[in-house]
């Protein structure tokens, strides 16, 4: 039977793995690359870059996911509310309190992110602090914490930086090919040519899917875990439905950490937009909202 202990044993698994893709990834990329261009150091320095990456994504990803949001450190005067609701939820949880960021910006979200709950941190916006009763707010703190004490952020901060790497290398292959590459199509070979394009539009690609297949089940899993945590799901799905009903996008929204928010920081999609519920990185809010109540 899946416990909590096993769903982290399965997070920790899963990021282990996804370092494995995201090296095999870079390696294609590489190899291609090497024989489009007939130069091996181009393999060796795919294979460098991505050992390197794997480091500095176990290691910093908080930090570089904080950063890329404008996020910055919550004064504990100013914030005394939301560091008392952490505080407490964090020792209901039995997990160390993570350090607490808010982001200036109107549109109500939050994230957390970290390796490990002892270096977990929980970001949330003003706008979400300005909407919110604090029972809702408990409820996203819970949400929130869930994905630490499940270790979901392990997985999901360190896709933040191997998906964002990817694609910058794909990308940075993908016009050295079409501005400096066209003179060697035919010592190529028009396979290499052709399986070298392929690999540079579908490396992106693969490791976007990745990202969305981590990011979906992880909020239903966090739903349920932070309302067992406050012993109140109304309050959880009374924040879902206000920020569901706010539509204009976050101001830094990337696709690159959009997966690590509570909500598409590019704003809701419509529950009848079934195309862009599919790509979505979240599942749709009124999913999310009828799996709380019991519907």
């Amino acid at each position: 039977m899946a416990s909590l202990y096993t769903e982290q044993r399965r997070n920790v698994f899963r990021t282990w793995t996804m370092m494995g893709v995201f090296l095999v990834l870079v390696m294609v990329v590489g190899w291609v690359m090497a024989r489009y261009f007939d130069n091996d150091y181009i393999l060796y320095g795919a294979v460098a870059f991505s050992f390197v990456m794997n480091v500095g994504a176990y290691w910093f990803s908080d930090k570089i996911a904080i950063a890329s949001s404008g996020a910055h450190r919550a004064d504990e005067q100013k914030y005394r509310e939301l560091h008392r609701i952490v505080e407490n939820l964090s020792i209901t949880a039995g997990l160390p309190k993570p350090r607490v960021y808010v982001i200036d910006d109107p549109a109500p979200n939050a994230f957390a992110t970290g390796r490990d709950p002892q270096h977990a941190a929980l970001a949330v916006t003003t706008g979400l602090l300005e909407m919110m009763n604090r029972s809702e707010l408990e409820g996203v703190i819970a949400h929130e914490l869930s994905h630490i004490g499940n270790r979901d952020v392990l997985v999901m901060t360190v896709a933040v930086v191997l998906v964002g790497c990817v694609s910058v290398l794909a990308n940075v292959a993908l016009r050295i090919s079409m501005f400096g590459g066209r003179d060697r199509d035919r010592d190529a070979g028009p396979i290499v040519a052709i399986a070298a394009l392929a690999a540079m539009i579908l490396a992106p690609v693969a490791a976007q899917l990745i990202q969305m297949a981590i990011s979906r089940k992880r909020e239903f899993l966090a739903d349920a875990s932070g309302a067992l945590l406050t012993r109140y799901p109304e309050g959880l799905a009374s924040a879902l439905e206000k920020i569901g009903s706010y539509q204009e996008p976050m101001q830094r929204a990337s696709t690159v950490t959009a997966h690590l928010f509570i909500s598409n920081p590019f704003g809701a999609h419509p529950a009848g937009n079934y195309i862009a519920n599919i790509f979505s990185t979240h599942p749709p809010i009124h999913a999310r909202i009828a799996a709380l109540m019991g519907q």
